[in-house]
């Protein structure tokens, strides 16, 4: 653990979170880039024009006519979806340098309610796009090796030997992972680099068979071959195939923070490029072996193979299974930045977030990576061949990339204000992505039904923990501290309760300096009150600079109660415990407190630091709480997945420290309980019990969190608003109450406010 000093942010200066700037433009990015970001668009090449080919009938219904059409779709639809609408629109609708699309969702959030659906829907969907990629490229990569006589002399026509390395890959990918995006990507771009270089060279040099393929590059080319049926013999469910030379866009998008804008813009056209010329190549070999009725019998011909001479075939399929495998790192990174945007969100529950790197945007959660490993594993059990994982892939990107087109006509024009623009991009590629989901439709019942379960779970996560979280916003009140400091003191001071720690730590999310959880003081007075000699209330917040090292303290003019800020960076492990120590020593050692002396120590010098405990909340329904049906069973089902996720003890690195779990009482209306009647044992004469207890009344409080203004939090409105006044009459300091966490981490340097944190 860093022994760093902890310095103290001076009484009465303000301050202000740096601006993330991102990842700049270097050599070592770039290599980076390469690795990561493209390996799922860059392996396109090798099935595009074979699907497109087999279902037109094979190679010879291939005529000049059908491959200038099908390279022309393929052309204009990485120009359209890829290059305009990701690289050149969607990447400047960027949240502080993250991409994806629920950093998207971040920035329009405020323009419409609704706006949270097409976030959740595109955020599943692409989510379960991650899941299967991984096991789709792997296995086709390990079963284009039965192409080598070598290879399948060991492996034949056993797929078992097949799903049994390609699970062993997935492990070792997936155990790779703590290394981090960086160490990662120095690895797999030297290999991405050759294999790009691969594809601009072997397809600038097939070219040269028939140069009349460069009129693939006029758009009506694409568009005939669309609707004529004498050309092309599937229409418009081609478009299924088409759209796979596009599939790894949004990854590209989601990945941006973690490689960083400069690098994509620089390294896109050079990628492009190379996949343009490998596609025209293969479309100048079609048209000149077009005739060739031996290679036409040849079973599952693939022209991505067969451009290469047959003496440079073994290296060609041994870098094409190398760059299959690199292709699912583009989908697990990007999972991970979905993940955490959606954590900051509210849409999904707290995680532990490692930062392997000294790069804020490169970050690896151990609960994401594990989750994927174990469904990518059962993807390859339960389909076992490629052919049938193919059939269920690209159906839950077109839905991701449709929603992602909503989200932008908002941003297009609610922040740029450009309505007519906005208007003009969301009918022109919802049209074409529409076009693209319905010819994808058709692979739903041969195994695209995977990914839309996969999506509909996830959604139900987002959906159970965003409205869970609208719940309890309701009930959420932070008290006036200075109205406290009296009850407080009096029992610091009475010795008619024990003392149960020298240092009481309760951990809150609220940033204020003056307010506190009521829930923290429920727990303190009312719930068998907690005598301490001191209390702190630790607020844990992650700077943008990787090793941050900072507090602030609040005595509230009092020499047992503080109200701590602590600053730690991304890098830093949060372990409060150690650095908490710290701070009291600070706080002995500058007379804001008093020494806290051991009688009893194993030490030769005792130290004048006391004990510490730490005190954690959560929230429980119970049977008296007055709550729909429906409320809650959502509320059960979050609390089941907290359950899952782990505890704050573990986050903080609590685990070796004495730790008082407490469960409050989620604080709705209590249901209206029957009176009871007292009967004396020698007389029948009723006596009606008094009706009120002195316990502190449950009650609903209003919601005041613009951020969190959806259409979730809109329906609670009317649960809360009515009740507003009973926190008035009811809790001591109700009538200065805030309704919402303070979180002074979210003051910026910029215009736009950044998502708060969530501890």
């Amino acid at each position: 653990m860093s022994n760093t000093k902890l310095p103290a942010t001076p009484k009465g200066v303000t301050t202000k979170r740096r601006k993330y700037n991102g990842i700049p433009l270097s050599a070592g990015m770039i290599l980076v880039a390469l690795g990561v970001v493209y390996g799922d668009i860059g392996t396109s090449p090798m099935y595009t024009l074979k699907a497109i080919m087999a279902d037109n009938g094979g190679l010879t219904t291939m005529g000049q006519d059908t491959v200038l059409g099908a390279l022309s779709l393929i052309i204009w639809t990485l120009t359209l979806i890829t290059t305009v609408k990701y690289v050149l629109v969607a990447m400047k609708a960027d949240n502080h340098n993250e991409g994806g699309i629920f950093a998207l969702y971040s920035l329009v959030r405020r323009c419409g309610k609704w706006l949270i659906f097409p976030a959740m829907i595109g955020g599943a969907a692409l989510l379960a796009d991650g899941i299967l990629t991984p096991a789709v490229t792997v296995t086709t990569a390990i079963e284009g090796l039965r192409t080598i006589d070598t290879f399948y002399a060991i492996i034949g026509t056993n797929q078992n030997i097949v799903v049994a390395i390609t699970i062993i890959i997935l492990c070792v990918l997936f155990a790779v992972q703590r290394a981090g995006t960086s160490a990662i990507g120095k690895a797999f771009g030297p290999i991405m680099t050759v294999w790009f270089l691969f594809l601009g060279i072997t397809g600038l040099l097939n070219v040269g068979l028939d140069l009349d393929v460069f009129r693939a590059f006029n758009p009506l080319r694409g568009i005939r071959f669309l609707f004529d049926g004498s050309i092309n013999a599937a229409g418009l469910m081609v478009l299924g195939n088409v759209f796979l030379c596009t599939t790894g866009a949004e990854a590209l998008y989601s990945d941006m923070g973690h490689v960083g804008k400069p690098n994509i813009y620089a390294t896109w056209p050079f990628v492009k490029l190379c996949l343009i010329l490998n596609y025209l190549g293969q479309g100048a070999w079609i048209l000149a072996n077009k005739g060739n009725a031996a290679l036409a019998a040849t079973p599952d011909l693939n022209p991505f193979f067969q451009i290469v001479p047959e003496n440079l075939r073994f290296a060609e399929v041994v870098l094409s299974a190398l760059a299959s495998i690199i292709a699912s790192q583009a989908l697990i990174t990007g999972s991970y930045s979905i993940v955490s945007e959606a954590i900051h969100l509210n849409l999904m529950p707290h995680m532990k977030i490692n930062f392997p790197s000294q790069t804020k945007g490169q970050i690896y959660i151990p609960m994401v990576n594990t989750i994927m490993w174990v469904a990518c594993v059962f993807v390859v059990l339960l389909f076992r061949s490629s052919s049938h994982m193919e059939a269920a892939y690209g159906l839950a990107i077109t839905v991701t990339m449709l929603m992602t087109t909503v989200l932008l006509y908002t941003y297009i024009s609610k922040l740029w204000h450009r309505r007519g623009l906005a208007v003009v991009f969301a009918l022109f590629f919802g049209a074409i992505e529409l076009t693209f989901f319905f010819s994808s439709l058709t692979k739903f019942f041969h195994g695209g039904y995977f990914t839309v379960l996969m999506a509909t779970l996830i959604f139900i996560v987002m959906y159970v923990w965003r409205r869970g979280t609208a719940i309890e916003h309701t009930q959420s009140v932070y008290l006036p501290v200075n109205k406290y400091i009296d009850q407080l003191r009096s029992l610091r001071n009475d010795d008619d309760y024990p003392i149960i720690a020298d240092n009481l730590v309760f951990l809150t999310n609220d940033s204020s300096p003056d307010k506190l959880d009521r829930d923290i003081l429920y727990s303190i007075l009312d719930k068998r009150p907690k005598r301490a000699r001191a209390y702190y209330f630790l607020n844990v917040m992650v700077t943008d600079e990787p090793n941050t090292h900072e507090f602030i303290v609040n005595n509230y003019g009092t020499d047992f109660l503080f109200k701590v800020q602590l600053r730690l960076g991304f890098r830093v492990n949060q372990r409060v415990n150690t650095y908490l120590y710290q701070i009291v020593a600070d706080l002995v050692n500058s007379g804001q407190l008093a020494p806290q002396e051991h009688r009893y120590s194993i030490y030769r010098e005792h130290s004048n630091v006391g004990d510490f405990r730490f005190c954690l909340i959560r929230k429980v329904l119970t049977p008296e709480t007055e709550i729909s049906g429906f409320n809650r069973r959502v509320m059960e089902l979050k609390y089941m997945i907290r359950h899952v996720c782990g505890s704050p003890a573990r986050w903080y690195g609590l685990e070796n420290s004495s730790i008082i779990f407490e469960y409050v009482p989620l604080f709705a209306r209590t249901k209206r309980q029957h009176k009871l009647t007292r009967i004396s044992a020698g007389n029948t004469t009723a006596v009606v019990a008094p009706g009120n207890s002195g316990a502190m009344k449950r009650v609903d409080v209003p919601m005041q969190e613009p951020e969190d203004d959806d259409i979730f939090a809109d329906k609670m409105k009317s649960d809360t608003e009515a009740n507003a006044e009973e926190v008035e009459s009811s809790v001591i300091g109700g009538d200065t109450a805030s309704f919402r966490p303070l979180r002074v981490d979210e003051e910026e340097t910029d215009e736009e406010d950044a998502p708060g944190e969530n501890n």
